[in-house]
């Protein structure tokens, strides 16, 4: 089937262009004025941007194990709400995939329930236990070449080694949560600035980031190994990357959504407690500057879905995370884009969608152009909207966002020339 596309604002070749794009369910056929297809099913889109869709290499779905926070299907129809048409998923679930025993059944799970692409991470130690290196070979044949222990660092600098080493000799990528628990007191949810402990609550300093970054990062240059670092928050973790990128080091890195838009100073509760956490100005405005400068390489958003119940609890016993995909794109396009006017358009979609997809090694995909994938979505960047969680399609409601307004509404989301959200207007 068809889908000609007529009268959008597309952003084609680093700009928005008034053009027309002609699809079908394998890619993109044709860019271009005035097109015409007696064939393909016509959508207006005047008045609307099309873009490519977006890539988000760090979300959690849940889905086994935690399918009261959220599952495949609700995560992933979240994803396509907020325009992602491509999701990376971290393996802290139960059980563990970390055979191919269990990542067949999780891939299954995938193929009968996602409306997005998804694509799982193996663990890089057995069950996330920082003992023993996972088999990289044996889930590489199951097309499987991301591995995490997200939500804890390897604490042993041996068994980093070990796996690093046999990361590189398979060829395949770690994305990496750094974290030194030595740092981290128990029942601590916040910086460690006074900005945020005068309240009550219990500091997480920066060194318990960027300590086993730093020590990551020399393994890297011994090994080899191609290695991504998780939701960066400090700066002394935005020099580090710079200096082994100078040094030659296979590295990226990302930065979440409520890192470019949060601090510490903001925080008011469980809603805003994440690891890491929200910290200092000189620290928001370094990742902004990293970004900028390609000492931090994308964003994504750690979308952590919690129960009301869980994130009811006192700050010191609330789970760590919030809920982002749907929020992402019209928050960062409000700031930077529209308001601040500090990033075009083609930049934020780039850091979006492009480069994402560019590093994690998807072939055409993150742009609007023939033969790329016919993955894109349509947004009214024109309209003030308020944020509502009660309106989100996941499962989780744990957001600081709740109540902000935006100038970006997401219209309509194809994947692979489908149709998988789709904006109703819900009677007042």
């Amino acid at each position: 089937m068809k889908t000609l596309i007529k009268n959008g604002n597309v952003l084609y070749n680093s700009q928005l262009q008034k053009l027309d794009v002609l699809f079908d369910e394998e890619q993109i056929l044709e860019v271009g004025e005035n097109l015409e297809d007696k064939e393909a099913e016509i959508i207006d889109a005047s008045n609307l941007a099309v873009l490519p869709g977006l890539v988000d290499t760090h979300v959690h779905l849940r889905d086994p194990g935690y399918t009261a926070k959220e599952t495949i299907a609700t995560g992933t129809k979240a994803a396509a709400h907020g325009g992602f048409t491509t999701v990376f998923a971290m393996p802290n679930l139960k059980p563990f995939p970390s055979t191919p025993e269990v990542m067949k059944a999780y891939l299954e799970n995938i193929k009968a329930n996602a409306v997005v692409d998804v694509f799982p991470f193996g663990t890089i130690t057995d069950n996330e236990q920082g003992k023993v290196p996972t088999d990289y070979e044996a889930l590489k044949e199951l097309g499987i070449v991301w591995f995490s222990d997200d939500g804890v660092g390897v604490a042993s600098d041996a068994v980093m080694e070990e796996a690093m080493t046999k990361a590189a000799r398979a060829g395949v990528l770690f994305s990496c949560h750094t974290e030194d628990m030595d740092y981290r007191r128990p029942g601590a949810s916040v910086h460690d600035s006074e900005a945020v402990t005068s309240k009550g609550w219990l500091g997480i300093p920066s060194a318990c980031e960027y300590a086993q970054l730093q020590r990551d990062l020399e393994l890297v240059l011994k090994t080899g190994v191609k290695y991504h670092a998780d939701h960066i928050s400090a700066k002394e973790s935005v020099e580090s990357l710079a200096k082994a990128k100078a040094e030659g080091a296979d590295v990226s890195a990302e930065v979440t959504v409520h890192h470019l838009l949060l601090e510490d100073k903001d925080v008011q509760g469980p809603n805003w407690k994440m690891n890491p956490p929200l910290r200092s100005h000189a620290d928001r405005m370094a990742l902004i500057e990293g970004l900028e400068s390609g000492a931090l390489d994308f964003i994504a958003n750690d979308h952590a879905p919690h129960t009301v119940q869980e994130k009811a609890r006192p700050m010191d016993k609330a789970p760590f995370g919030i809920v982002s995909l749907e929020t992402a794109f019209p928050l960062l396009y409000t700031e930077f884009v529209w308001r601040t006017k500090r990033w075009t358009l083609n930049q934020l979609v780039e850091w979006m969608s492009l480069k994402p997809a560019v590093r994690f090694g998807l072939k055409k995909t993150g742009r609007i152009e023939p033969g790329f994938k016919s993955d894109l979505f349509l947004a009214d960047l024109n309209t003030q909207a308020v944020i509502d969680k009660t309106e989100f399609e996941s499962m989780g409601k744990n957001t600081p966002f709740d109540g902000w307004e935006s100038r970006c509404v997401i219209k309509e989301t194809f994947k692979n020339g489908k149709s998988v959200w789709k904006e109703e207007r819900k009677p007042k």
